[in-house]
């Protein structure tokens, strides 16, 4: 450790100031770590140690956050044995050991918004307020955003009157600096081109979003395309640290298996604000920083805990409510057709004054209290402006399931236009059928449910691309090993490829050349309105159409050799049991 009364024994850097980074939640920790770097880099003269409190009840995490990281972290009952020239820490709530050093205490949301759980009785306290004692010192220096947030600290604690500084926000310019890097969020999220990202995002508490809708997510996920939408979940480091990151998976079980992109709660939310095309929040950071943004916002919860007066209480009335119990798609889709990019510019005024300074001014003042002259002042380097966040690494999967809705009409051309909803067969109950509109289920061989590989009509190998006979072979396999399918895909040279129970195989090719065939999934939903139809399967043109995504589809038979394994050789007899699948008799 490279502090203490024998620290010069063991130093390789002969550091002039130490700076202890106080880490005693994730919430605040993340926040720190966002910033210090930022402030102090390549300046050998400032020693950064951590001293890890574990006093608080969302400490889980912390501890293996820093090891992660190779942080070089002392424990907190060792603190007095050390003179920092300076504390910084996200966390309010701290028990600082006498000295004279300062202390810097930086906001770890947007400003002081909301009423929390007082640890150190039963009522409640003004989040980002520290202890009348550490006031009483005359050692605490409190960073704000804006201008309104002194006036709020003061008339809420005479003490901090003439100890806050105003600074800005630096995770909002580092915000406005990332919007160049939108789409490259949105790759790396896995968000394809025509999809739209809802992003859920949710503080912590009972009358969170989380804590008052737990199923939002998977409802959300059951009423939206695949094909049109992706759903992403930020939750509050508190909830993972409250409850465990076991629990939290398990919760959210359903939705993760449908494709909701969890989002890690030490990185990734930044990403995923400025990716989004709506967010679904609450009275949290993140809500306001998405309105900030000029996102489209849907509040699902807003607390009582909110401090009136705030920006972040403000959006009560500036942002619409998701309507419980009324179907989800239509909102989302009126949400964001009629917003307004300036709708909450008056909002995020309240917050965030002078942008794009927040980074220069931190790091003044905390050289300032470190009684250093900042590097660009002796010429060691120019310093750095607020860069874009790194690219994220979201943890989600592709539902391996999914319930089709095809809704075949004609075009003007004599032609048949199909209009195709897909949802993850986990979430979503089939609607109701018509006569040009058809639901199956089409389940991935690589399905672990046997609930759902026994009832599917359709099973889909779309790992992989075969051509000739091993195409064959496999369809052939597929029916075999899922008896009740009657159509199985899969994904060949130049298009895919489906193989009926009766023995014929079908191409589906995109009319605009390479590449221009959808997955496996498509061409088999566009062959079983087809046979739901009753039509002739030779040499069939149709558009399928996903949104505002349209796909031009050549469907030709294959000949095949009457030698080889042909799909539906086997157990043909048992598979037409199921007449559940709604298909016409096969000739």
């Amino acid at each position: 450790m490279p502090v203490g009364p024998e620290a010069q024994r063991w130093r390789t850097f002969s550091g002039e100031r130490t700076l202890v980074v106080a880490a005693r939640t994730m919430t605040s920790l993340v926040r720190v770590l966002d910033v210090v770097p930022e402030v102090v880099h390549d300046d050998p003269r400032v020693t950064v140690v951590f001293a890890y409190d574990p006093s608080s009840a969302f400490n889980d995490g912390v501890l293996d956050r820093l090891r992660a990281l190779g942080c070089r972290t002392l424990p907190w009952s060792q603190l007095p044995d050390i003179t920092p020239d300076l504390m910084i820490s996200a966390s309010e709530n701290i028990d600082v050991p006498p000295g004279d050093y300062p202390v810097l205490i930086l906001p770890h949301g947007v400003g002081f918004q909301k009423f929390v759980p007082d640890s150190a009785g039963t009522g409640t306290r003004l989040s980002g307020l520290v202890p009348d004692s550490l006031l009483a010192t005359k050692r605490a220096w409190l960073a704000v955003s804006h201008p309104e947030q002194e006036k709020q600290l003061a008339a809420a604690h005479p003490g901090t009157v003439g100890r806050t500084v105003q600074v800005g926000d630096p995770c909002y310019d580092r915000l406005r600096a990332s919007i160049r890097w939108r789409e490259r969020y949105r790759a790396a999220l896995d968000v394809l081109p025509g999809q739209r990202l809802i992003l859920v995002s949710s503080t912590w508490g009972a009358e969170s979003l989380i804590g008052s809708r737990p199923g939002l997510p998977t409802e959300l996920l059951s009423q939206l395309p695949v094909d049109e939408f992706r759903v992403a979940l930020v939750l509050h480091p508190n909830v993972w640290a409250g409850h465990g990151a076991w629990q939290v998976r398990v919760m959210q079980q359903a939705a993760l298996e449908a494709g909701l992109i969890g989002i890690s709660p030490t990185d990734g939310w930044q990403q995923a604000v400025i990716a989004s095309d709506l967010v679904v929040g609450d009275h949290g950071s993140v809500t306001l920083y998405g309105a900030a943004m000029e996102r489209p916002v849907l509040l699902g919860a807003f607390g009582s805990e909110a401090v009136p007066g705030t920006a972040g209480y403000a959006l009560q009335s500036a942002a619409d409510r998701l309507v419980a119990g009324a179907p989800l798609r239509g909102q989302l889709d009126a949400a964001m057709a009629g917003h307004r990019p300036d709708r909450y510019t008056d909002v995020a005024a309240r917050a965030f004054a002078d942008p794009g300074t927040a980074l220069p001014r931190l790091r003044s003042l905390v050289y300032d209290l470190l009684s250093l002259a900042r590097p660009e002042e002796t010429g060691r380097h120019p310093g750095r402006g607020a860069r874009a966040f790194a690219l994220p690494v979201p943890q989600t999967v592709r539902p391996q399931s999914l319930l089709v809705r095809t809704t075949a009409e004609r075009t003007s051309g004599a032609g048949v236009c199909v209009e195709v909803s897909r949802f993850p067969a986990g979430t979503t109950v089939a609607g109701e059928e018509g006569t040009r509109s058809f639901w199956h289920l089409a389940c991935d061989a690589d399905e672990p449910d046997t609930r759902l590989t026994e009832s599917a009509a359709v099973v889909l190998c779309g790992s992989t691309v075969y051509s000739g006979e091993s195409a064959i072979a496999r369809m052939a396999q597929l029916l075999t090993d899922h008896p009740g399918a009657r159509l199985a895909a899969l994904a060949g040279e130049g298009g895919c490829l489906v193989g009926l129970r009766d023995g014929r195989v079908l191409e589906a090719r995109g009319t605009a050349g390479p590449g221009s065939c959808p997955d496996p999934g498509s061409a088999a939903a566009a062959v079983y309105t087809c046979l739901r139809l009753g039509m002739s399967l030779d040499e069939t043109a149709l558009t399928l159409k996903y949104g505002q995504l349209r796909y031009d589809l050549l469907l030709r038979p294959v000949r095949t050799s009457p030698h080889r394994p042909q799909p539906g050789d086997q157990r043909t007899r048992r598979a037409r049991t199921s007449s559940a699948r709604g298909l016409p008799p096969s000739s």
